[in-house]
Protein backbone atom coordinates (compact mmCIF):
# COMPACT_ATOMS: atom_id res chain seq x y z
CA UNK A 1 0.00 0.00 0.00
CA UNK A 2 1.69 3.67 -0.93
CA UNK A 3 2.60 5.33 2.47
CA UNK A 4 0.42 8.42 1.25
CA UNK A 5 -2.77 5.87 1.82
CA UNK A 6 -1.55 4.42 4.80
CA UNK A 7 -0.88 7.78 6.61
CA UNK A 8 -4.26 8.91 5.64
CA UNK A 9 -6.28 5.61 6.49
CA UNK A 10 -4.33 5.24 9.87
CA UNK A 11 -5.40 9.44 10.41
CA UNK A 12 -8.85 8.76 9.45
CA UNK A 13 -9.07 5.67 11.79
CA UNK A 14 -7.73 7.85 14.32
CA UNK A 15 -9.60 10.61 14.15
CA UNK A 16 -13.02 7.87 13.91
CA UNK A 17 -11.58 6.38 17.18
CA UNK A 18 -11.63 9.63 19.01
CA UNK A 19 -15.25 11.37 17.55
CA UNK A 20 -17.64 11.87 20.78
CA UNK A 21 -20.66 10.15 20.98
CA UNK A 22 -23.46 12.18 20.01
CA UNK A 23 -26.42 11.99 22.81
CA UNK A 24 -29.67 13.98 21.65
CA UNK A 25 -31.63 14.72 24.98
CA UNK A 26 -35.01 16.13 25.07
CA UNK A 27 -36.81 17.53 28.01
CA UNK A 28 -40.07 19.49 28.99
CA UNK A 29 -38.54 23.16 29.81
CA UNK A 30 -42.01 24.15 31.87
CA UNK A 31 -40.92 22.51 35.53
CA UNK A 32 -37.94 24.52 37.14
CA UNK A 33 -36.01 24.06 38.83
CA UNK A 34 -35.70 20.67 36.94
CA UNK A 35 -35.79 22.65 33.60
CA UNK A 36 -36.87 25.69 32.44
CA UNK A 37 -35.62 28.42 29.84
CA UNK A 38 -33.59 31.08 30.69
CA UNK A 39 -33.55 34.06 28.88
CA UNK A 40 -31.70 33.14 26.14
CA UNK A 41 -34.31 30.29 25.26
CA UNK A 42 -32.19 27.42 26.34
CA UNK A 43 -32.87 24.61 28.31
CA UNK A 44 -31.18 25.31 31.73
CA UNK A 45 -31.98 23.57 35.39
CA UNK A 46 -30.82 20.43 37.46
CA UNK A 47 -31.68 17.67 35.43
CA UNK A 48 -29.73 19.52 32.54
CA UNK A 49 -27.03 20.25 34.44
CA UNK A 50 -26.91 16.68 35.58
CA UNK A 51 -27.24 15.47 31.64
CA UNK A 52 -24.08 17.55 30.57
CA UNK A 53 -22.20 16.22 33.82
CA UNK A 54 -23.07 12.20 32.93
CA UNK A 55 -22.02 13.29 29.04
CA UNK A 56 -18.77 14.54 30.05
CA UNK A 57 -18.18 11.60 32.37
CA UNK A 58 -18.82 9.64 29.15
CA UNK A 59 -16.83 11.82 26.79
CA UNK A 60 -20.14 12.31 24.71
CA UNK A 61 -21.57 15.76 22.59
CA UNK A 62 -24.87 16.23 23.87
CA UNK A 63 -27.59 18.27 22.81
CA UNK A 64 -30.85 19.30 24.34
CA UNK A 65 -34.26 20.23 22.71
CA UNK A 66 -37.66 21.16 24.68
CA UNK A 67 -40.54 19.58 23.80
CA UNK A 68 -44.28 18.78 25.43
CA UNK A 69 -44.01 16.64 28.48
CA UNK A 70 -46.67 14.11 26.94
CA UNK A 71 -44.90 13.70 23.58
CA UNK A 72 -41.31 12.98 25.20
CA UNK A 73 -41.80 8.78 25.20
CA UNK A 74 -43.55 9.10 22.31
CA UNK A 75 -40.88 10.68 20.12
CA UNK A 76 -38.20 8.29 21.77
CA UNK A 77 -39.54 5.51 20.25
CA UNK A 78 -39.50 7.39 16.99
CA UNK A 79 -35.96 7.87 17.65
CA UNK A 80 -36.48 11.60 16.99
CA UNK A 81 -33.57 11.81 20.38
CA UNK A 82 -31.86 9.32 22.17
CA UNK A 83 -32.75 9.88 25.80
CA UNK A 84 -35.51 11.96 28.47
CA UNK A 85 -34.25 13.77 31.05
CA UNK A 86 -37.51 15.29 32.24
CA UNK A 87 -38.42 15.18 36.06
CA UNK A 88 -39.76 11.72 34.84
CA UNK A 89 -41.03 9.33 37.44
CA UNK A 90 -40.57 5.49 36.77
CA UNK A 91 -43.20 3.66 36.94
CA UNK A 92 -44.21 0.06 35.67
CA UNK A 93 -46.01 1.22 32.86
CA UNK A 94 -44.04 3.67 31.14
CA UNK A 95 -41.33 0.87 31.36
CA UNK A 96 -42.95 -1.36 29.39
CA UNK A 97 -42.61 1.51 26.55
CA UNK A 98 -38.82 3.14 27.42
CA UNK A 99 -35.85 1.75 29.44
CA UNK A 100 -34.85 3.82 32.74
CA UNK A 101 -31.86 4.20 34.58
CA UNK A 102 -31.22 4.04 37.94
CA UNK A 103 -32.93 6.90 39.84
CA UNK A 104 -30.89 9.88 40.35
CA UNK A 105 -33.61 12.02 42.49
CA UNK A 106 -35.84 10.60 45.60
CA UNK A 107 -39.35 11.60 44.87
CA UNK A 108 -42.56 12.16 46.10
CA UNK A 109 -45.63 14.13 45.47
CA UNK A 110 -47.88 16.82 47.11
CA UNK A 111 -50.65 19.07 46.84
CA UNK A 112 -51.06 22.90 47.07
CA UNK A 113 -53.56 25.05 47.99
CA UNK A 114 -54.63 29.17 47.99
CA UNK A 115 -57.64 28.26 50.78
CA UNK A 116 -56.50 27.58 54.41
CA UNK A 117 -59.91 25.69 54.38
CA UNK A 118 -58.92 22.90 52.41
CA UNK A 119 -56.04 21.49 54.38
CA UNK A 120 -56.90 17.56 54.27
CA UNK A 121 -56.54 15.00 51.06
CA UNK A 122 -60.17 13.50 52.07
CA UNK A 123 -61.02 16.81 51.16
CA UNK A 124 -60.07 16.36 47.85
CA UNK A 125 -63.65 15.44 46.52
CA UNK A 126 -65.27 17.74 43.58
CA UNK A 127 -62.08 20.26 44.29
CA UNK A 128 -60.46 21.34 40.78
CA UNK A 129 -57.16 20.14 40.98
CA UNK A 130 -54.12 21.48 38.14
CA UNK A 131 -51.35 19.49 36.91
CA UNK A 132 -49.61 18.90 34.03
CA UNK A 133 -50.72 16.50 31.01
CA UNK A 134 -49.53 13.31 31.04
CA UNK A 135 -47.49 13.45 34.05
CA UNK A 136 -47.93 10.59 37.04
CA UNK A 137 -49.64 13.30 38.69
CA UNK A 138 -52.45 13.12 36.38
CA UNK A 139 -52.61 9.46 36.12
CA UNK A 140 -52.40 9.56 40.20
CA UNK A 141 -56.10 11.68 40.69
CA UNK A 142 -57.47 9.94 37.91
CA UNK A 143 -56.99 6.43 39.02
CA UNK A 144 -57.01 7.09 42.98
CA UNK A 145 -59.48 10.03 43.23
CA UNK A 146 -61.96 10.00 40.62
CA UNK A 147 -63.84 12.36 42.35
CA UNK A 148 -61.24 14.95 41.85
CA UNK A 149 -62.50 17.37 39.07
CA UNK A 150 -58.67 16.91 37.15
CA UNK A 151 -57.62 20.03 35.14
CA UNK A 152 -54.68 19.56 32.75
CA UNK A 153 -52.22 22.02 31.51
CA UNK A 154 -49.69 22.39 28.91
CA UNK A 155 -47.57 23.57 32.10
CA UNK A 156 -47.07 23.71 35.33
CA UNK A 157 -46.51 27.60 35.56
CA UNK A 158 -50.08 28.09 33.48
CA UNK A 159 -51.85 25.85 36.67
CA UNK A 160 -50.15 28.28 39.50
CA UNK A 161 -51.60 31.06 37.15
CA UNK A 162 -55.03 29.57 37.41
CA UNK A 163 -54.55 28.44 41.07
CA UNK A 164 -53.70 32.35 42.58
CA UNK A 165 -56.64 33.60 40.54
CA UNK A 166 -58.69 31.06 42.15
CA UNK A 167 -59.47 29.22 39.16
CA UNK A 168 -58.35 26.53 40.61
CA UNK A 169 -58.37 25.10 43.69
CA UNK A 170 -55.39 23.52 44.09
CA UNK A 171 -51.82 21.93 42.00
CA UNK A 172 -50.67 18.87 41.90
CA UNK A 173 -46.92 18.52 41.74
CA UNK A 174 -43.44 16.63 42.89
CA UNK A 175 -42.61 17.87 46.76
CA UNK A 176 -38.82 19.42 45.34
CA UNK A 177 -40.30 21.87 42.98
CA UNK A 178 -43.20 22.26 44.97
CA UNK A 179 -41.23 23.45 47.84
CA UNK A 180 -39.78 25.90 45.50
CA UNK A 181 -43.36 27.36 44.62
CA UNK A 182 -44.23 28.18 48.39
CA UNK A 183 -40.75 30.13 49.20
CA UNK A 184 -42.17 32.48 46.26
CA UNK A 185 -45.68 32.31 46.87
CA UNK A 186 -46.53 33.00 50.34
CA UNK A 187 -50.07 32.61 50.13
CA UNK A 188 -50.34 28.87 49.28
CA UNK A 189 -49.71 26.04 51.33
CA UNK A 190 -49.51 21.97 51.14
CA UNK A 191 -52.61 20.39 51.71
CA UNK A 192 -51.66 16.77 53.77
CA UNK A 193 -48.95 14.58 53.68
CA UNK A 194 -46.45 13.69 50.83
CA UNK A 195 -47.39 11.03 48.28
CA UNK A 196 -45.26 8.27 48.15
CA UNK A 197 -47.12 5.44 46.58
CA UNK A 198 -44.48 3.79 44.40
CA UNK A 199 -46.51 2.74 42.35
CA UNK A 200 -47.02 6.27 40.44
CA UNK A 201 -44.02 8.57 42.41
CA UNK A 202 -41.61 5.87 45.15
CA UNK A 203 -39.41 4.47 42.65
CA UNK A 204 -37.56 7.75 41.95
CA UNK A 205 -37.00 9.62 38.68
CA UNK A 206 -35.00 8.37 35.80
CA UNK A 207 -33.52 9.06 32.70
CA UNK A 208 -35.12 7.12 29.85
CA UNK A 209 -33.93 5.37 26.59
CA UNK A 210 -35.28 3.29 23.61
CA UNK A 211 -35.91 -0.31 25.05
CA UNK A 212 -33.52 -1.94 22.28
CA UNK A 213 -30.89 0.90 23.42
CA UNK A 214 -28.56 -1.25 25.74
CA UNK A 215 -25.58 0.29 25.30
CA UNK A 216 -26.82 4.28 26.35
CA UNK A 217 -28.22 2.75 29.16
CA UNK A 218 -25.45 0.94 30.20
CA UNK A 219 -22.99 4.10 29.94
CA UNK A 220 -25.97 6.56 31.77
CA UNK A 221 -25.83 4.15 34.54
CA UNK A 222 -21.87 4.02 34.75
CA UNK A 223 -21.98 7.66 34.79
CA UNK A 224 -24.30 8.28 37.32
CA UNK A 225 -22.38 5.54 39.80
CA UNK A 226 -19.55 7.92 38.85
CA UNK A 227 -21.66 11.14 39.67
CA UNK A 228 -22.71 9.74 42.70
CA UNK A 229 -19.58 8.64 44.06
CA UNK A 230 -17.55 10.96 43.19
CA UNK A 231 -19.91 14.02 44.66
CA UNK A 232 -20.91 15.15 41.31
CA UNK A 233 -24.51 14.62 41.65
CA UNK A 234 -24.59 15.93 45.25
CA UNK A 235 -23.10 19.29 44.06
CA UNK A 236 -25.78 19.48 41.38
CA UNK A 237 -28.25 18.86 44.09
CA UNK A 238 -27.09 21.73 46.52
CA UNK A 239 -27.03 23.86 43.36
CA UNK A 240 -30.63 23.61 42.42
CA UNK A 241 -32.46 22.41 45.71
CA UNK A 242 -30.44 24.93 48.15
CA UNK A 243 -31.69 23.92 52.12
Amino acid sequence: MNRWILAAVLATATLTAHAAEKIRFASSATYPPFESLDSNNQVVGFDIDLAKALCEKMQADCTFTNNAFDSLIPSLKFRRFDAVISGMDITAERSKQVAFTQPYYANSAVVIARSKNFTQQDQLAGKRIGMENGTTHQKYLLEKHPDVVAMAYDSYQNAILDLKNNRLDGVFGDTAVVNQWLKTNPELHTVGEHITDPAYFGTGLGIAVRLDNHALLEKLNAALNAAKADGTLQRINDKWFPQ
